[in-house]
């Protein structure tokens, strides 16, 4: 994990052959149990194959089919009894969404005597939280965290509060429309509403041509991209709002830098994703010109995927000290 206080200009990450595949504590070590994962979630048993070294697995080229796994990874792993997700809503993998979020865990930690504050004491802010509200699930289920997911899609919100009741977890999981389309943060937090964290999954594409070429680039790099076979445009589908928009990634971050600067005391840590590493360089440039403090960038890898997350905060550390006195210690109030 790198740091650079007040100067974000950082080295580039590390070679693939030098970082670990998936953090130490992602429940997705090793090959997949499909065994369990039928006994967890019996429909799965339809949509097993043999990749060709005779093991089981599913055809990720099926939606279908990757619904039906997500569901019984989040069953059998995360104790997630029900989840749904209506065709054609971004479904994601789940492993490189745990990944993030126990980057974020060892962040908390790093303010915290290398001890990760667990419980309902940590809030974490979910901008776009979609119809598969992935990250409140795996959140709350690894670390006991409250989540408020938001999101410019009421019938994302919708799908995702079905499943958030049909779990019992109302209580843990609040989720809240962004009703003003252009905006992020502003808008949609209340004055006295205070989150340890922030995390992002923000839309990398441009165009909808440019998610659809993305995709069959994915299959060719696999192996899989076969004339006589019509595959789907997008493999884990996605809508309009969870692929791209307007000037893709670099323009979301940009103005979700931005934003965050004017709620700076109201989020300890603000995070996103970066997909594309050639954006870092510019993100590092306008976090030093909007005063951040420290900022992090954290290197992932889940096979031949490359990713990393950048997180920032405009507390200094002794403002980060009194924050987490105030909120983290046994009988401080959280929200």
């Amino acid at each position: 994990m790198s740091q650079s206080p007040r100067h974000p200009k950082q080295p580039p990450a590390p070679p693939a052959s030098e970082q670990s595949p998936l953090h130490p504590r992602n429940r997705h070590q090793g090959r997949y149990d499909f065994a369990q994962l039928v006994s967890a979630c019996p429909e799965l048993g339809a949509f097993l194959i043999s990749n060709p070294h005779g093991k089981p697995s599913i055809d990720f080229a099926n939606p279908s089919a990757v619904r039906v796994f997500n569901r019984a990874l989040l069953k059998s792993l995360y104790g997630i009894a029900h989840w749904e997700l209506p065709e054609g809503y971004l479904c994601p993998p789940v492993p490189g969404r745990a990944d993030y979020l126990h980057g974020l865990a060892d962040l908390l930690a790093e303010e915290h005597a290398g001890v990760i504050p667990r419980g309902a004491q940590v809030r974490v802010l979910d901008i776009g939280v979609g119809a598969n509200c992935i990250y409140p699930l795996l959140g709350h289920s690894d670390y006991g965290w409250d989540f408020l997911g938001s999101d410019i899609d009421a019938s994302a919100l919708a799908c995702a509060r079905a499943t958030v009741t049909a779990n019992g977890l109302a209580a843990a999981i609040q989720l809240r429309l962004q009703s003003q389309r252009g905006q992020i943060f502003a808008g949609l937090l209340q004055d006295a509403e205070r989150f340890d964290l922030s995390l992002c999954n923000p839309p990398f594409h441009a165009s909808a041509a440019e998610a659809a070429s993305g995709s069959r680039r994915k299959w060719k790099n696999l192996g899989k991209l076969d004339p006589r076979r019509k595959l789907p445009e997008l493999n884990f589908g996605g809508q309009h709002n969870e692929l791209w928009c307007t000037g893709g990634e670099a323009s979301f971050v940009k103005r979700m830098l931005r934003e965050s600067q004017a709620c700076a005391g109201q989020v300890l840590w603000f995070s996103t994703l970066v997909s594309k590493g050639g954006n870092l360089a510019d993100i590092h440039k306008q976090l030093d010109k909007l005063g951040a403090c420290a900022v992090r960038t954290v290197a992932m890898a889940q096979g031949n995927k490359q990713s990393r997350f950048v997180a920032w905060t405009f507390l200094d550390a002794a403002q980060r000290r009194q924050w987490r006195e105030a909120r983290w210690a046994p009988g401080a109030g959280s929200h």
